[in-house]
C-alpha cells in the first residue's frame, strides 16, 4: 500500500474516532440531559397540579397523618381560611396567612390600599385560597425524575411549624415535613417591610442513598379576572424570560394555546393586574424551564405560571441541601420594584409596570411628577407644575407657530380679497393663496404644531395617570378626590342637584357623562381656537369649529388629572399665543371672534 492510501485510511480512522468521541462525551450527555428535563417538566405537571383539593375541616387530623382528603372546601373566603390550620402573616404592608396544607401562600391583603376612597372601604385582597370564588395562590416544592420512588411533599401535605408561628419582618417562619423515609423537608419564609418573600427550601437526606431533586415554584389563578380592557395596559400572564424577552399574554390567548413554554437563564413570571401583581423568580443566573398553562377544572378556568430548574439539586446521603427563591406579591410601587431589581440583580422587573411604547418619555415624566409631589404635597399641583415645564421646553416650537399665525392674521384682508376675486374658480383661488403664503412666509397649518408636538407627552401623561399606583386615589382640590378616575360630577344632572343618574338610561346613558373639568377644558380649547385665523376652506373651518365640542365629550371619560392638565395647558397656550401675536402686530380680538362664531353667516350674494 502506497503512502497516499495509508493517509486515506488514517484520515477515515481519525474521523470515526472524532465522531465516536463527540457522541460519547458531548451529544450523548446533552441528549440525556434533554430527556431528563422533559421528564422533569412532565413530572412537574403531575406533581404540582394546582387544582388538587383543599382538606375538609374533619380531615385535618392529628398524630402521624401527613396528607388530607382531596375534597375541596368551598364557601366564602373567611370560611375557607378558617377551615385550615395556618401561620399568620403580619407586617405593616401585608396581612394574611400561610396554609399548612400544602405550605402555600394563599391569603394576602394589602393593608395600605382600599377598594375606594371611603375610610371604611375594605382593603385590597390579593391572594385567596382554593375553594373561594377567586382562588389565587403561590406554592413552591420539589419534583424528581419519572420513576423516582421518593415520597415528596404535595399540595395536600400537612406541614408542621417549627419555632416562630407568625411571619413578620425580621421574624421568619419555618415549616417542616418528614416523609417517613429518612428525608426531612423544610420550607422557610422570610418577608421584608414591603412585598418580597424569600423562600428557602431545605432537604436533609438521612437515607442510605443519594438523591437528586428539582425545585419549582408557581403562581396559580382560578377564574378569569375582570380587566380594564384598555389596549394601552397589559393585564394577565407576564414574564421576562431570556431570549423570549418580555412575554405578555392575554388570558384568552392562553385559553386558545393551552401551554406556552420558555427556556431561560433566570428571569421571572407571574400575573399582573392594573395595580397589583404576583410573580415568582429564582436567584439570578439560574437556568429554568418556564411555562404558562391553562386548563378547565370542575368547570373553572385555571391559569398557572411556573418554572422548574434545569439542574438538579444533589443531596448525598447524610448531607443537607438548600434552594432559595423569591415571591413578589403586592402593589406595583415603582420605588419598591426598582429596589428589588437592583438589589437582587433581576432582569427588568420594572416591566411589571406597563410603561408603554413611549417609556422613554413616560418614566422620566413620572419621576418629575413624583419629585414635584414630594415638594408641593399634591399630585394635582405637581401636574400643573410639570405642564409649565413642558411649555418652557416646547417654547421655541410654539413661538414659531404663533408667530406664523400672527402673520396669517395680518394678511386676513388680502385672503378675503382673493376669495372674492376668485370665488368662481377654486383652482385659481388655491393658487393665489399659496403664492400669498409663500410671499409672506407663513404656514397655514402652523396652528396644528402646538397640538401635535405635545401628543407624545399627552399620551405619556395618560399612561402615568392610568397605570401608576402612586396616582391611584391621589386627591386634588374640591370635588376631585381621585386624579386617576374621571371627574365625578355630571352636567346632565346639574352637577348633583337633580337626584337622577343619567348614565343609567338605556342606549344613551353612556353618552350622558360630562363633568365640570371637561367643560372647563372644552371652553379653554374653544377660546384658543378663536385666537387662530379661520381657515379659508369652509370644510376645514367647520372641523375646527366643532373640535372643542368633540374633545369635550371625548375627554369626559378620561382621568380627571389628564383633563386638568389639558385645561391648564390650554390656558397657558392662550396667554402665550395672545402676547406673541400682539408682539407681532396682529389684531387679537378674542371677544369679537367668539361673538362672530355665533352669528349666522349670510348666503353668498346677500352681503353688501
Amino acid at each position: 500500500m502506497n503512502g497516499e492510501g495509508r493517509n486515506y485510511i488514517l484520515a477515515i480512522g481519525l474521523s470515526i474516532l472524532v465522531l465516536v468521541g463527540w457522541q460519547y462525551f458531548v451529544a450523548g450527555p446533552q441528549l440525556e440531559k434533554a430527556q431528563q428535563q422533559a421528564e422533569v417538566a412532565a413530572q412537574l405537571s403531575a406533581e404540582t397540579d394546582p387544582t388538587a383539593g383543599l382538606p375538609t375541616p374533619g380531615t385535618v387530623a392529628t398524630g402521624t397523618q401527613t396528607e388530607v382528603s382531596s375534597a375541596t372546601i368551598s364557601g366564602t373566603r373567611e370560611d375557607v381560611i378558617a377551615a385550615t390550620d395556618r401561620v399568620k402573616v403580619s407586617t405593616g404592608a401585608l396581612d394574611g396567612s400561610i396554609n399548612l396544607v400544602g405550605g402555600r401562600l394563599d391569603d394576602l391583603n394589602l393593608a395600605h390600599y382600599r377598594e375606594t376612597i371611603e375610610d371604611d372601604s375594605p382593603v385590597i385582597t390579593l391572594l385567596s385560597p382554593q375553594g373561594t370564588p377567586s382562588p389565587y395562590f403561590v406554592e413552591q416544592g420539589w419534583t424528581a425524575l419519572a420513576g423516582s420512588t421518593i415520597s415528596l411533599p404535595k399540595s395536600t401535605t400537612i406541614w408542621s411549624v417549627e419555632g416562630n408561628s407568625t411571619l413578620s419582618v425580621g421574624a421568619p417562619v419555618t415549616l417542616v415535613y418528614d416523609n417517613g423515609e429518612g428525608i426531612n423537608f423544610k420550607r422557610s419564609f422570610e418577608v421584608d417591610e414591603n412585598y418580597l418573600f424569600t423562600v428557602k427550601q431545605t432537604v436533609e437526606n438521612n437515607s442510605a442513598g443519594d438523591i437528586a431533586l428539582y425545585p419549582y415554584s408557581y403562581v396559580t389563578r382560578q377564574e378569569t379576572p375582570q380587566t380594564s380592557g384598555f389596549f394601552i395596559l397589559h393585564e394577565g400572564p407576564i414574564g421576562v424570560l431570556g431570549d423570549a424577552n418580555l412575554v405578555e399574554l392575554a388570558y384568552k390567548d392562553l385559553v386558545e394555546d393551552s401551554r406556552k413554554k420558555f427556556d431561560a437563564k433566570s428571569g421571572w413570571l407571574g400575573f399582573t393586574d392594573k395595580y397589583w401583581a404576583a410573580a415568582v423568580f429564582p436567584e439570578p443566573n439560574t437556568i429554568i424551564n418556564a411555562q404558562f398553562d391553562f386548563k378547565k377544572t370542575d368547570g373553572r378556568d385555571t391559569y398557572r405560571a411556573s418554572y422548574v430548574t434545569t439542574e438538579p439539586t444533589a443531596v448525598a446521603a447524610g448531607t443537607t441541601a438548600e434552594y432559595k427563591s423569591y415571591v413578589f406579591a403586592g402593589a406595583k410601587v415603582e420605588k419598591i420594584i426598582d429596589s428589588y431589581e437592583t438589589g437582587l440583580g433581576l432582569d427588568r422587573l420594572e416591566l411589571l409596570i406597563d410603561w408603554g411604547w413611549f417609556h422613554f418619555i413616560t418614566k422620566p415624566l413620572f419621576y418629575v411628577i413624583r419629585f414635584l409631589n414630594d415638594i408641593l404635597g399634591n399630585f394635582g399641583l405637581a401636574i400643573l407644575a410639570v405642564t409649565v415645564m413642558i411649555k418652557i421646553l416646547f417654547f421655541w416650537f410654539a413661538n414659531k407657530s404663533y408667530a406664523s399665525m400672527a402673520g396669517m392674521k395680518k394678511v386676513q384682508p388680502e385672503m378675503k380679497a382673493i376669495q372674492e376675486r376668485h370665488k368662481d374658480d377654486r383652482a385659481a383661488q388655491q393658487q393665489a393663496m399659496m403664492e400669498l403664503y409663500k410671499r409672506e412666509k407663513i404656514n397655514p397649518m402652523s396652528g396644528c404644531w402646538p397640538v401635535l408636538i405635545q401628543i407624545p407627552v399627552f399620551f405619556s401623561l395618560y399612561k402615568v395617570l392610568f397605570v401608576t399606583i402612586e396616582m391611584r386615589q391621589a386627591p386634588f382640590f374640591g370635588w376631585v378626590q381621585d386624579l386617576a378616575v374621571p371627574d365625578p360630577t355630571n352636567l346632565f344632572n346639574l352637577f348633583g342637584l337633580l337626584p337622577v343618574d343619567p348614565t343609567s338610561l338605556p342606549l344613551i346613558g353612556g353618552f350622558l357623562v360630562l363633568g365640570a373639568w371637561p367643560l372647563i377644558m372644552g371652553m379653554t380649547m374653544f377660546v384658543q381656537m378663536r385666537l387662530n385665523p379661520p381657515p379659508a376652506d369652509a370644510t376645514q373651518a367647520a372641523i375646527f369649529a366643532w373640535m372643542p365640542v368633540i374633545f369635550t365629550f371625548m375627554l369626559a371619560g378620561f382621568p380627571a388629572g389628564l383633563v386638568i392638565y389639558w385645561a391648564w395647558n390650554n390656558f397657558l397656550s392662550i396667554c402665550q399665543q395672545y402676547f406673541i401675536m400682539k408682539r407681532h402686530g396682529a389684531d387679537v380680538d378674542i371677544i369679537g371672534n367668539i361673538l362672530a362664531t355665533f352669528k349666522k353667516k349670510a348666503p353668498d350674494g346677500d352681503a353688501k
